[in-house]
């Protein structure tokens, strides 16, 4: 492989001026860089993205770190994310954490001067912890993570007026006994949601103590909460489970057993998974526009690479919207009465 001294010899210059033709630098003249250039194209030169990192200072390449890599959920995030870097020039290098508050800090330290910037998804750590692992000379922005007094920009989802305009628009379909699938009790989102669910049904259908299943997020975890209203013949309305993944899984298991849905018992989900428009019968779902998420955040954390001082006063909370599909028969209301239930849900 040719190498920048190559270059340099094959154009007649100095290494130095090499370097800066091949590093954008401009107090070079036309017919040195022309020189120079055409030395890159004849031998094929590859600048070494390491070197030319230390030469600059910069990387330009963005970490991103999430609880984990699988799932639609998270490739959605990714796929923001990474429309936005693509634009920009920029690669992303990612790292999870599946939770760990010591797992955090040590995908953190993992990225310490090979990225520009970090795009972080904390687990539910304490904002204590999690602020001493992070760096403050590199620009961060939070998903999905309220800052809860660090002064960091974040990106998150308005989980419990979603969770809450979900509900209202099962009871206002009729249903009287709503059932919730929650998520795992250590994530925020699944507990921001369920909030949403209890206090609906407290404020709306009266309802002071709902009946709530536990559940993980999975697939398998909608099937098995399925399969406890099952077995305990219980009279149900409609399901509303805490993310997508579980609605289909309880979906399967009540057609596996016979009951019809929406005929017998409504389902709705939450996050509008790529999944929910092509499952028989569609998803009724809160749309959060998960890559939304991704490419939002993306986009402040260029901000503050080009200079801006952004803190938590620059968030951005994302409202879900309620799309009424097959599994609750068709919508209950208009577009704009749900995302009117949505802003009228009472303050968390």
């Amino acid at each position: 492989m040719a190498t920048l001294r190559d270059v340099a010899r094959e154009a007649g210059v100095s290494v130095a001026t090499a370097s800066r033709v091949i590093n954008g630098h401009t107090n070079v003249t036309g017919p040195t860089r022309e020189l120079v250039m055409a030395a890159v194209k004849k031998l094929s030169f590859v600048p070494h993205s390491g070197a030319r990192s230390l030469t600059r200072r910069k990387t330009d390449t963005i970490g991103v770190i999430l609880p984990d890599l699988f799932g639609e959920f998270f490739s959605e995030v990714i796929r923001g994310i990474d429309l936005v870097a693509h634009e920009s020039g920029m690669h992303l290098l990612l790292g999870n954490m599946h939770g760990s508050a010591h797992e955090t800090a040590a995908a953190v330290a993992s990225m310490r001067g090979r990225v520009d910037g970090l795009l972080v998804m904390p687990p539910d750590v304490k904002p204590e912890a999690l602020a001493a692992n992070l760096d403050p000379a590199i620009p961060t922005v939070l998903l999905n993570y309220d800052a809860d007094g660090l002064d960091l920009p974040f990106v998150a989802i308005d989980n419990y007026r979603g969770a809450y305009a979900m509900t209202k628009a099962l009871i206002d379909r009729g249903a009287r006994q709503v059932v919730h699938i929650a998520g795992p009790k250590h994530n925020r989102d699944a507990r921001d949601r369920q909030r949403g669910f209890t206090d609906a049904m407290a404020q709306v259908a009266g309802e002071r103590s709902p009946l709530i299943l536990p559940g993980d997020f999975t697939e398998d975890g909608g099937a098995q909460a399925a399969r406890l209203l099952i077995a305990g013949q219980m009279q149900v309305d409609a399901v509303f489970a805490a993310n997508d993944v579980m609605a289909v899984g309880c979906i399967a298991q009540f057609i596996e057993a016979g009951i019809g849905v929406p005929g017998n018992i409504m389902v709705a989900g939450f996050d509008d998974i790529p999944l929910a428009r092509h499952i028989s019968p569609a998803l009724t779902t809160m749309q959060v526009k998960i890559d939304q998420v991704g490419s939002t955040a993306m986009m402040m954390l260029l901000r503050q690479l080009r200079g801006e001082v952004l803190g938590a006063a620059s968030a951005t909370i994302l409202t879900p919207t309620l799309i009424a599909r097959g599994t609750t028969s068709g919508p209950a209301a208009s577009d704009e009465a749900t995302s009117a239930a949505a802003h009228r849900a009472p303050a968390p």
